[in-house]
């Protein structure tokens, strides 16, 4: 396929950026979407031309690395009502056609300073998960795992939360740039379990509290965020989340100064 690409540019987040449109020939339908962007920087390079920076690592739908907005969708999940939910590495071309124009663009979002094109700093999502993220298991006390019994929709409901994989496309698509299906996935898969309970409050509120802290706008319920969901993860986390964050003010959990 030939396609004409239309690329954000922008050095660094203190200069202006803009779109670039570079024409890319002979695409296989079989190549990922990174894949072609991997071509096009090289026709860059062999031009002389500074290549297009973006994220990616494992390029499996693994790591949560890879995100762009393609032709104003987060990953392009919702453009293709064949093609399954999925991160950007996981795209393939032969969802386009001859022809097209494509539009590429990095996440857009406060907490998201662009580092340069479509390159941005995530490590706000690092931040929320260090604030409340974790669940204390002090070594030789810890009792075996697989002792403690979980009914299988709480076991159910924690892995499907556990699927996030951090890429951000939540904030990228929701038009408040909210990151609450983020920091529900994170909260409620460990409040789900037996192991998360003892931090379970302050969990809550000190991970929110991050949240608000790091700019992140506020949730409305839209959607957005679980339709551009590479692994599909559902607003009924935000749900639990409120739940859980209203149990613990009553309980005078309290965020960390």
């Amino acid at each position: 396929m030939n396609l004409k690409l239309r690329v954000w540019r922008q050095r660094s987040a203190a200069e202006k950026g803009k779109m670039v449109t570079y024409e890319v020939t002979d695409v296989s339908p079989d190549m990922s979407f990174l894949e072609m962007l991997d071509v096009l920087n090289e026709q860059l390079i062999l031009n002389g031309e500074d290549p297009v920076s973006f994220d990616h690592d494992c390029r499996e739908g693994i790591c949560g690395s890879c995100g762009v907005m393609i032709n104003g969708r987060a990953h392009g999940n919702g453009l293709f009502d064949s093609h399954p939910q999925t991160a950007t590495c996981q795209l393939h071309m032969r969802s386009f056609k001859d022809g097209d124009t494509i539009d590429v663009e990095p996440w857009r979002a406060t907490a998201f300073p662009l580092i340069k094109d479509l390159a941005v700093d995530r490590s706000a999502l690092d931040r929320i998960i260090q604030a409340g993220g974790y669940i204390s298991a002090p070594t030789g006390t810890a009792p075996e795992a697989h002792s403690i019994l979980v009914a299988k929709k709480d076991s159910d409901a924690a892995f499907d939360a556990a699927t996030c994989i951090g890429c951000g496309a939540c904030v990228a698509a929701c038009p408040n740039a909210s990151s609450m299906l983020f920091t529900s996935s994170k909260v409620v898969h460990l409040g789900l379990m037996p192991q998360g309970q003892p931090e379970r409050n302050d969990r809550v509120v000190n991970m929110i509290h991050q949240q608000d802290l790091e700019g992140f706008g506020g949730c409305t319920n839209i959607g957005e965020c679980s339709v551009s969901c590479p692994k599909g993860i559902s607003m009924e986390n935000i749900s639990r989340l409120n739940h859980d964050l209203l149990g613990a003010l009553r309980a005078g959990a309290r965020p960390k100064s």
